[in-house]
């Protein structure tokens, strides 16, 4: 789905929407950066990376926990495909970093287990019809790198899945250390209250 677009004030860049629960893909060339932008606060995007010129190398979150020897990327860091290569430099947060790179992307059968018995949007979804929409075709559907998504691993284990703790407005910023297609999901989840039951939409801005 193409997002739509309206005038950023501070900058004169475009905004771009992501609707809530529907995916937005792009082109993103090296050296250029993005601005993702949790609008109400409230909202988990599922984000994905992609080199442009080799649909099967991506940015890959086991990857980047081995990498980097934590759970949880913050600025400065540099994340890493499948083939161990930098691929994205997080460059900005504003909000308390709180993100998740262990879930994967909500699909069917994770609402079939939930008690939906009709199709339910979701983030497999998304990628996969936000890339036919810039024709780029993934291999597979990688682990996203859940922005904003509280899913603490606790004491003994086990993984919470809580609200999240940003506030409106707050932002992540990336820089491409290649050319990639970036892919996000608006997630769509409406059961369990990481998104405070209520899916609404986000926004990113391209800068040069």
């Amino acid at each position: 789905m193409v997002g739509k677009k309206k005038k950023a004030k501070s900058s004169g860049f475009a905004l771009v929407t992501i609707p809530a629960r529907r995916g937005v893909a792009t082109h993103l060339k090296k050296g250029q950066t993005i601005k993702v932008v949790n609008t109400h606060g409230s909202q988990v995007v599922d984000f994905w990376a992609f080199n442009a010129d080799h649909p099967g190398e991506f940015m890959s979150m086991e990857h980047c926990r081995v990498g980097l020897g934590r759970y949880r990327p913050k600025p400065g860091d540099e994340l890493i495909t499948n083939q161990r290569r930098k691929i994205l430099r997080f460059l900005e947060d504003t909000s308390p970093g709180v993100h998740d790179t262990m879930m994967a992307a909500c699909d069917r059968f994770r609402y079939e287990q939930l008690g939906c018995t009709e199709y339910h949007d979701n983030c497999t979804d998304n990628l996969w019809g936000a890339l036919a929409a810039v024709r780029f075709k993934p291999t597979e559907t990688p682990c996203p790198f859940n922005l904003w998504q509280n899913t603490p691993v606790d004491s003994v284990g086990s993984i919470e899945q809580l609200r999240t703790v940003s506030k409106r407005g707050d932002f992540v910023r990336f820089k491409a250390l290649m050319n990639v297609v970036v892919c996000f999901s608006a997630c769509p989840q409406d059961i369990v209250q990481i998104n405070s039951g209520r899916p609404r939409n986000a926004h990113y801005q391209i800068t040069n």
